[in-house]
């Protein structure tokens, strides 16, 4: 829903880090021609970061630096099964320096491959466990579970269906392939929240043709569902190049804020995070408006790759607002990169992503009739009470999302597991205590009592986008996103520098050592 390096003190020096370790935009050709070298070393790779004999890279991602290191993204198999959980990110140095981020430390090994609890058995069993109306299920399909704890042979079984709110379901159902029990599961439905209805008369990218598709940026189209629940919908198509009228009782606004938003984000991801569309390849997602009838969500689906929008309460309210589309399409971003499993802390970070992401793209836009702000949803008026669904100051102002971490985090819904995350970047970008930004009062507290500085809103999504993209696993918890985000705060400005000290200074005022 909605390496080490060495501070100089000189602010040239600074300058020159923070480009060399920066990612180059690589053209879909490029990058595909980085993972077949990628995947071409493998097996000397994966021996060389001291795999087994019975394990395999699957190389998923490259980014390379300017300064020459190249992070590569492997997933792995054990006797040929897709190992869950076994991820890992290998960083080498342009002088042959290499070091291995994973997701899991254990040793990948079972005692067999041969499951004592039959494929069927365990669909069934996941169809009756899921929550969802018309559940049904494909054939499970045999891997090993390694995300918790010690790697076990299991079954996972994909369920479909419709959830309560009417959003769509694909939960993933881990099932041990010897006792039957069910290990983990997890919702892979990732949701938030011309003449537009929230950003005012912008300049679409189309066609020549006048259909809402952006040739200058991987082919984005924007579709009608008519108030379907499934299927691609109709693209829109019109007699000129003017679309929507700032209405939402006009069906072409909802689309030319889905359109915009979409182009507002690919240009963030290019012009300031250095990568080429959603998933690095130079293609675009595509955006679906008016799902359902009154739908109050929108969502993202890797299985489709796109960007689902109902229309709000009353059909009044379409949620396609700028920052609702930045943080659906960096589900899609997070799926293409870290893979942040949609449960626990590490769900709650991958919602503080989309979040932290879609308000650096509200910002980016400098929409003045959409102005920048650390309000998440406050266009929307989900509630009807014209309060925002998340405050990235203070979360608990939502009454549900924390402000801090505490080891009971991760049993909250994620939307509201991500409050710390969220609170660490406001920290991080402002500082604490009062302040205005863009007409919107803020008061940040800290858990600790302390008084922090910003070090600026860039630096800040930055610093993120690098731990994620480098150094975040499918597994990464809030731990584990305090040592990524200071691994890429010495990567981009030194080890010692303010910014790696503001850094830890921030996650400890929210309660992570």
């Amino acid at each position: 829903m909605v390496v080490v390096g060495i501070q100089t003190g000189s602010a040239s020096a600074d300058v020159q880090r923070e480009a060399g370790a920066t990612a180059l935009v690589l053209t879909g050709t490029q990058r595909a021609a980085a993972i077949q070298e990628a995947q071409s070393g493998a097996a000397a790779t994966a021996k060389a970061i001291g795999l087994g004999a019975q394990e395999k890279l699957v190389a998923r991602d490259v980014v390379k630096d300017a300064d020459g290191t190249v992070h590569t993204r492997y997933e792995r198999t054990y006797q040929g099964l897709p190992v869950l959980g076994g991820d890992l990110v290998v960083h080498e140095k342009k002088n042959g320096a290499r070091s291995a981020t994973k997701a899991t430390q254990a040793r990948i090994s079972v005692a067999s491959t041969t499951p004592a609890v039959a494929a069927t058995t365990a669909t069934h069993a996941a169809v009756a466990a899921a929550d969802a109306e018309s559940a049904t299920a494909s054939s499970a399909r045999k891997v090993i579970w390694a995300a918790t704890g010690k790697p076990v042979l299991a079954w996972e079984t994909v369920v479909g269906g419709i959830q309560h709110d009417g959003t769509p379901s694909e939960l993933h159902v881990i099932t041990d392939a010897t006792t039957g029990k069910e290990l983990h599961s997890f919702e892979a439905i990732e949701t938030g929240v011309g003449n537009t209805q929230y950003s005012g008369q912008v300049t679409l990218g189309t066609a020549p043709s006048y259909t809402l598709t952006d040739t200058a940026r991987g082919g984005h189209k924007t579709y009608d569902l008519k108030g379907g629940t499934s299927g691609t919908g109709t693209l829109f198509t019109n007699s000129t190049d003017v679309w929507g009228n700032g209405s939402a009782s006009n069906r072409e606004t909802a689309a030319a804020d889905a359109h915009y938003g979409a182009a507002v984000t690919w240009d963030f991801y290019k012009n300031e995070l250095g990568r080429n569309g959603i998933a690095g390849d130079g293609k675009a997602a595509y955006s679906r408006v008016h799902y359902g009838n009154a739908y109050v969500n929108a969502f993202w689906s890797d299985q489709c790759f796109c960007m689902t929008y109902g229309d709000g309460a009353g059909n009044a309210k379409p949620l396609t607002s700028l920052d609702v589309a930045g943080h659906e399409m960096t589900h899609g971003l997070t799926a293409a990169t870290a893979g942040l499993r949609y449960s626990r802390e590490s769900g709650g970070l991958n919602e503080a992503t989309s979040d932290i992401l879609g308000t650096a793209v509200e910002f980016y836009a400098n929409n003045s009739s959409d102005a920048g702000d650390y309000l998440i949803g406050e266009k929307i008026d989900i509630r009807g009470n014209g309060t925002p669904l998340r405050y990235m100051d203070k979360p608990s102002k939502d009454g549900n999302s924390a402000d801090y971490w505490s080891k009971s985090l991760g049993r909250l819904d994620v939307h509201y597991s991500s409050g710390p995350a969220n609170h660490f970047f406001f920290l991080l970008s402002e500082g604490s205590g009062a302040r205005t930004v863009n007409g919107v009062s803020y008061n940040s507290p800290t858990y600790d009592g302390s008084t922090l500085t910003g070090i600026g809103r860039q630096k800040a999504y930055k610093i993120w986008y690098k731990a994620l993209s480098t150094y975040m696993t499918s597994s990464t918890n809030y731990a584990g996103a305090r040592t990524a985000t200071l691994s890429a705060a010495t990567d981009l400005y030194g080890a010692g520098s303010a910014e790696y000290n503001a850094v830890n200074a921030a996650w400890k005022a929210v309660n992570v050592k």
